[in-house]
């Protein structure tokens, strides 16, 4: 989300208002994730400092990518580019606090029920470094805004997970409700492969290889859930812990009252 110095597409036509409106969507689907979740009771403001932090630049970011593609669609760009320059030092805590509160969560055996815990300890990391690499790359193609606002729109869908994760029917998704929160996120990108080629005829290069990034970490995923690194991985975190006690590749038992995320230890 830095310099756009081109504002029309190598593809050809102007395409603002696709990626304006991708990325108000995306924050609708994130924000009434987190809402349903507080309203529904299963979210809490008792959590942990951590998850509050991660929180907070968790949906930092959501901000700063509205704000970006409005700027864009309404030619603020010098404020662009400015922001642009936080946003790449952002990824730096996301990154940091998302692996810390994966991490925490099974150790304290609270992955939620309808994921195995290995496996919840591996996508969570392997998207946010998906997602890490899909912006680095846009940042370093961000003179050619074809390919930059693309590669920015795949590295998003990667953060899309907790909010479909919230707002689809989870535990009846079992044992796949991971895979279809994965799908529903590709919905955007395939969304516009079909804008290009509704609009110029095909289809920009650059969502081949979001696409494939996007596939290739879910590929990643399953490879490390079922291999003896995924398991010497998780007994190497949950050990000493509650979570050590849970099996790393067995549903947990739906818990008796509601699932809180983020709930204390205790």
């Amino acid at each position: 989300m830095t310099t756009i110095t081109d504002r029309l597409p190598a593809s050809g036509g102007r395409d603002d208002g696709f990626f304006l409106g991708g990325a108000i969507a995306m924050t609708v689907v994130i924000v009434a994730g987190f809402s349903l979740q507080l309203a529904m009771g299963r979210s809490s403001f008792a959590a942990p400092p951590l998850v509050h932090a991660h929180a907070v630049v968790f949906m930092g970011w959501v901000v700063i990518y509205l704000l970006q593609n409005t700027f864009v669609a309404t030619d603020r760009m010098a404020l662009h580019r400015r922001l642009g320059w936080l946003a790449a030092a952002w990824m730096i805590p996301m990154l940091v606090l998302g692996c810390a509160v994966t991490f925490e969560m099974a150790r304290r055996g609270q992955v939620p029920f309808f994921f195995r815990p290995l496996q919840f300890l591996v996508f969570d990391p392997v998207s946010l470094f998906t997602f890490a690499g899909l912006t680095v790359a846009a940042i370093a193609l961000r003179r050619q805004t074809d390919w930059h606002r693309r590669l920015h729109f795949c590295g998003m869908t990667m953060l899309l997970g907790p909010g479909f994760g919230r707002l689809l029917p989870m535990p009846l998704l079992t044992p796949w409700a991971w895979e279809a929160t994965l799908l529903a996120s590709l919905l955007f990108p395939l969304a516009g492969m079909w804008a290009d080629q509704r609009r110029n005829g095909r289809v920009h290069p650059a969502w081949g290889w979001g696409v494939a990034a996007i596939i290739g970490s879910a590929l990643l995923t399953e490879a490390i859930t079922y291999s003896p690194a995924g398991d010497a991985l998780y007994h190497a975190v949950v050990a000493g812990s509650p979570g050590a006690a849970v099996a790393p590749l067995d549903f947990p038992a739906p818990p008796a009252g509601p699932q809180i995320t983020g709930r204390p230890a205790g």
